[in-house]
């Protein structure tokens, strides 16, 4: 990675957050994003308390409140390998500008891809799912909290209806991320 220009500071880091609703393919997509770009991988799913698993997994929607501490962990987990200048790729719903304006106050700069495709096609993923807490009941829940990005947000939207490999390649080139960054973990 290169300096920001700042001397003596740290490296410039790069901070991307896939998104969309449950069964778009964000964790395939960010752990392929993070393989051909070297980025530290983080599934957000695996950093909710046991207690917010237990809501969803008996089809309870999170509300924001349970969300909030999870949010500002995640941030600071992007935070943290940002100060040691690590750049990262985090899989995550992010479904409102509230939500994605807590992911913003971690790293310096955070950009958000979103997987966006109709209810049917990601119902179907959802039914063919296996070993996920999430159940497909809770999708109509998370199509209505999704706020549509805002003019002043870096959003790339991309279609779940291409491959996850279209996905990524189209990913690394609209955000213009080079596939050869060697970036510890």
């Amino acid at each position: 990675m290169t300096g920001d220009g700042r001397p003596g500071g740290p490296p410039r880091t790069r901070h991307v957050v896939v998104m969309g609703v449950s069964g778009a393919g964000k964790t395939t997509v960010a752990r392929g994003i993070s393989a051909r770009a070297g980025f530290a991988f983080a599934e957000a799913d695996e950093f909710h308390p046991p207690a917010n698993v237990d809501r969803m997994r008996a089809g309870v929607p999170l509300d924001d409140a349970a969300r909030l501490p999870w949010l500002r962990d995640l941030a600071r987990w992007m935070a943290d390998r940002a100060a040691d200048g690590v750049s990262t790729v985090l899989a995550c719903s992010a479904l409102k500008r509230s939500y994605r304006d807590v992911l913003r106050q971690g790293p310096p700069h955070v950009e958000f891809v979103h997987l966006d495709g109709s209810a049917e096609v990601i119902r179907d993923r959802l039914s063919r799912r296996a070993g996920h807490y999430m159940p497909t009941s809770l999708l109509e829940s998370q199509l209505a909290t999704l706020e549509r990005h805002h003019p002043d947000e870096s959003v790339l939207v991309l279609d779940v209806t291409l491959t996850p490999d279209e996905l990524v390649s189209a990913a690394l080139a609209g955000l213009g991320l080079s596939t050869d960054v060697a970036v510890d973990g």
